[in-house]
């Protein structure tokens, strides 16, 4: 076990064959608790790469906290280098496509017996089996075969994405998740395990509530906008000199709500006295609301309805929201140094721990940055690496 001060991952080692966002944000919610993570890159050529820019904001907020090795994995050099590799790891986190890895040998059947206690995790567009197991599948892709289009937007808008890569992050997170899943199930077992997630089975899951909607009492959900699809009122309002959200869940909040409207009698309105009402009368009693949030600026019913009780917030821009005190307050915008663009600011976890917290060591590395450490760790020498960049399997 580690010492009480180490960071609680730091006992594992992480192969990362990821590229793009769904395989590298599985791999930083390691990297972020102190796993060893070599990033393992093609080594260089003209063009910029899949993650886009090396420098830009993206790149830079996932992949910190990694060490970067080029590798020829198509070079019989660069395959003995990454077999080495294989044998000391706990973890190996790709996004291949299934006939790719299976080609260059390093899918999970080849690996195995190299190290029986590996936990290989894949992550796919729609699964490693099945009818589309060899379509390239892309964040959009997903939220749009996933349900995810249908149900956001405007009524009768036509299918509208999400502003963020939905599909993408949480078939991240869910990958992370499974990997340390496997690695608390090994310390039973002594073995390791296969680890799978997709964008398409990610995004299914995440439709939570509105999939079970479908699957136990046969309702397809349709756009609902900025309201809450099943709790009325919840959704936007005009204020004086802008707008916010509220939710009212409930008859008791909803009567809240009322009392703060200075407007008690929407609550005995036979149209609005129970949840099945007021969704059948969400256009009424949305407009009776928004006729008296008019009236007042934001911050006034902000601060007048959470005292009442009822949530409710302001509508930010990005900027925005990073200038929130309460933002500032979690920190989750936090400091790290590159050596090239100064001190920047990264987005940390979502989730702390008390005593071993998440840290962001490390800016993101240039390509093949570690390189020769790490090769000198597995025992080659200078000479060597000297060899195997002459013949550019590094």
């Amino acid at each position: 076990m580690p010492e009480p001060s180490a960071m609680p991952l730091s006992r594992f080692r992480v192969l990362d064959l990821t590229r793009v966002r769904a395989g590298p944000t599985a791999v930083r919610q390691l990297a972020d608790w102190g796993a060893a993570v070599i990033k393992i890159e093609a080594p260089p050529s003209p063009g910029e790469g899949l993650g886009g820019p090396r420098h830009g904001p993206d790149f830079q907020n996932l992949h910190r906290n990694k060490r970067s090795l080029t590798l020829d994995l198509k070079s019989p050099e660069g395959v003995e280098i990454f077999r080495r590799l294989v044998q000391r790891a706990d973890v190996l986190v790709e996004n291949y496509r299934p006939d790719v890895k299976t080609r260059l040998g390093i899918d999970y059947a080849a690996l195995k017996p190299l190290n029986p206690r590996l936990v290989y995790a894949s992550i796919s567009g729609f699964g490693q089996s099945g009818p589309y197991r060899d379509r390239p599948g892309v964040d959009q892709i997903a939220q749009g075969m996933g349900g995810l289009m249908s149900i956001t937007g405007l009524p009768g808008q036509g299918p509208v994405r999400v502003g963020i890569p939905v599909a993408d992050l949480t078939a991240g997170i869910f990958t992370a998740m499974g990997i340390l899943v496997a690695l608390l199930e090994r310390e039973v077992s002594g073995e390791g395990q296969w680890v799978e997630s997709s964008l398409l089975a990610a995004q299914i899951a995440m439709l939570d509530f509105q999939a079970a909607r479908w699957t136990i009492a046969h309702e397809v959900p349709e756009q609902a906008g900025n309201d809450h699809p099943t709790s009325i009122p919840t959704g936007v309002f005009k204020t004086k000199d802008g707008h916010i959200n509220i939710a009212s869940a409930g008859d008791e909040i909803f009567g809240r709500l009322c009392r703060a409207l200075d407007a008690p009698e929407l609550a005995e309105n036979p149209d609005y006295r129970g949840g099945r009402q007021r969704s059948q009368n969400r256009k009424a009693l949305n407009a009776a609301i928004e006729a008296i949030t008019a009236t007042r600026d934001s911050t006034d019913w902000i601060e007048r309805f959470n005292k009442a009780g009822v949530p409710a917030g302001p509508i930010y821009s990005i900027d925005q929201v990073f200038a929130d005190p309460q933002v500032k307050h979690l920190g989750i915008a936090q400091p790290v140094e590159h050596p090239s663009l100064g001190q920047i600011e990264l987005v940390g976890q979502a989730v702390t721990l008390s005593r071993t917290p998440s840290r962001l060591k490390t800016a993101s590395p240039e390509p093949g940055e570690h390189t020769d450490t790490i090769l000198g760790e597995l025992g080659y020498s200078a000479g060597d690496i000297a060899a195997l960049r002459d013949r550019r399997a590094v």
